[in-house]
């Protein structure tokens, strides 16, 4: 079997600048010398994020529901958050975010997967994690703007799997993650 993989390729970059500057993240605009001539690109010079799936013990995920502006839906995610913290390792982020979202710990966090979400448009990863032995935070965190009226619902996995697949369940990075959980737990 060929194993295949994203390769790095550093073309000559010409000229890079900020053409936007966000609240949350930029939109910047490249000159690269590509073959032998020359491309333009914009495009969102994003930070990365993280996302946890937190599987309880039976093998339940923890979906939350928000309201997005971009989409004009409130949809299905997993838990998760910008790595806006500079030097903070994702590992954190995501536990930060769990607790933030969710009002949960958790004792198990494996690294799950990680994915360029939309690598046409922007620059964002997300770092995936599988969180397990849940137990309630110590403090339930304060929301404000679209966390405020966050909806939480325990799916069975296989379940949420299935919502995917069937189209039900659009966003990607939940898509990615209860996938990736989904084959990671089956043997388990």
């Amino acid at each position: 079997m060929t194993e295949l993989r994203d390769e790095p390729f550093a073309p000559e970059i010409l000229g890079s600048d900020v053409v936007y500057r966000g609240a949350v993240w930029d939109v910047r605009e490249d000159r690269v010398r590509y073959g032998d001539g020359e491309i333009v690109r914009q495009y969102l010079d994003h930070t990365g994020a993280v996302a946890v799936v937190a599987v309880d013990e039976d093998r339940r995920v923890l979906l939350i529901q928000q309201y997005r502006h971009p989409i004009r839906q409130r949809d299905w995610e997993l838990p998760a958050g910008l790595l806006d913290v500079v030097g903070e390792d994702p590992m954190h982020a995501a536990r930060r975010e769990l607790a933030e979202e969710a009002d949960l710990t958790a004792t198990g966090w494996e690294p799950l997967v990680s994915a360029y979400t939309t690598p046409g448009s922007n620059s964002e990863i997300i770092h995936i994690y599988l969180a397990t032995g849940l137990s309630p935070a110590a403090e339930p965190f304060a929301r404000t703007d679209e966390e405020a009226d966050i909806r939480l619902a325990w799916v069975p996995l296989t379940e949420a799997a299935d919502g995917v697949l069937a189209g039900r369940l659009r966003n990607g990075i939940l898509a990615v993650g209860v996938l990736a959980a989904e084959r990671h737990l089956r043997g388990a």
